[in-house]
């Protein structure tokens, strides 16, 4: 039986599809980029240049005093202090946000998957539907809360929130994972003497570390970009970044500074790009492990 040689050439249709497909990958790379690559030079040139209206065009000069000023000069209101305290302040709302959330998410879903006491298809189901409800309809009920028992304006009430509305998600993460983990293993640690706490934190959060990556992220991510919760909860000293970007891009006080404020943009943006960046292997391991089963 004849074989095929080794150099013929491979089917037409194949080479079309895979032209089309890097046609398709280069378009839509470009439809993502092109936004950065505009706010990149914006932000190095001066207002001079961006008077000519030539938006696509490098800056005649390497210039970074948009960027000094965006981080600790740039004017929101009567204050001219930059997205830097905005910055600190994402840092100390996001950091405990994400750990509690992706803890609790853990243990929730480690609970749901291997001790599942009566009703807890019914919670799970109940805290999923709390997840698809737009969180705008529970500001109002939130802010007496929270009002009520003194964390209202405040870093924990906002940590809290963010706390509150991750968990569905994390949660639902953490129980598609550990489905997948067969029974016996949690079995045999329940004879040889292992209780629920032991089990957890021995066995179940070591194997569960793609799983926590991608948790983190997501909630990294949602906390960090956040505008609307940041702006109702945090309270005037604790004003996430994207509060303080919103405040320095719609200040009417004199010209507007178009180079300042897309290196505001961009540092704002700055953290979660790179997080994505450096874990991106982590990120794909987690969601594989978490999708083959639900």
């Amino acid at each position: 039986m004849a074989g095929s040689h080794p150099h013929m050439p491979k089917p037409r249709h194949l080479t079309i599809g895979r032209i089309g497909l890097y046609a398709f990958l280069t378009v839509a790379a470009a439809f993502f980029l092109l936004p950065l690559y505009v706010m990149l030079v914006t932000s190095l040139k001066t207002m001079d240049q961006i008077r000519l209206g030539e938006i696509f065009a490098l800056p005649l000069h390497f210039d970074l005093t948009a960027w000094k000023t965006a981080w600790s000069g740039a004017c929101m209101g009567i204050e001219c202090t930059g997205v830097r305290t905005g910055f600190l302040n994402s840092v100390m709302i996001t950091v405990p946000a994400v750990i509690i959330s992706v803890f609790i998410g853990a243990l929730n879903g480690y609970a749901l998957s291997f001790w599942r006491a009566p009703g807890s298809k019914l919670l799970f189901a109940l805290l999923m539907a709390g997840g698809l409800i737009p969180y705008q309809i529970f500001l109002y009920p939130l802010v007496r809360i929270l009002a009520n028992i003194g964390l209202y304006n405040s870093l924990a009430g906002i940590i809290f929130v963010h706390v509150i509305f991750g968990l569905p998600l994390v949660t639902l993460l953490f129980r598609n994972y550990f489905v997948n983990i067969p029974d016996e293993l949690c079995r045999a640690a329940r004879i040889d003497g292992a209780g629920f706490w032991r089990i957890f934190i021995e066995i179940m959060l070591p194997m569960s570390v793609p799983m926590i990556v991608v948790a983190s992220l997501f909630q990294f991510t949602g906390i960090w970009n956040d505008f609307l919760l940041g702006l109702v909860f945090a309270g005037r000293d604790n004003l996430p970044m994207t509060v303080q970007l919103n405040n320095i891009v719609n200040t009417t006080m004199g010209e507007k500074n178009y180079n300042v404020n897309m290196a505001a943009t961009i540092l704002t943006a700055l953290v979660p790009l790179a997080i994505y960046f450096f874990s991106g292997r982590w990120f794909v391991r987690g969601i594989t492990a978490g999708s083959v089963k639900g």
